[in-house]
């Protein structure tokens, strides 16, 4: 089996939920966003995320985009 390589975009709401002292649920309720696709986004599961998603997410948790996802080309073959 081959070894699972970590997506290039990792989304940060973990850490920032924390640095801010807010559940998923507490922010799922002030964006107006269902717990589950929040959960999708958290666990890095989700294929894209809206800018109305993103701006959201931004203007509650007082961040900017660069402070939620974070890329790295870890693990990308060679060229």
């Amino acid at each position: 089996m081959a070894a699972t390589i970590p997506p290039p975009i990792e989304v940060r709401l973990d850490e920032l939920l924390r640095e801010r002292g807010m559940t998923l649920t507490e922010l799922s309720d002030r964006i107006g966003l269902t717990l589950a696709n929040l959960s999708i986004l958290k666990t890095g599961k989700a294929k894209a995320i809206r800018f109305t998603t993103l701006e959201a997410i931004c203007r509650e948790l007082d961040c900017q985009p660069g402070d939620l996802l974070h890329y790295s080309d870890q693990g990308e073959p060679e060229r």
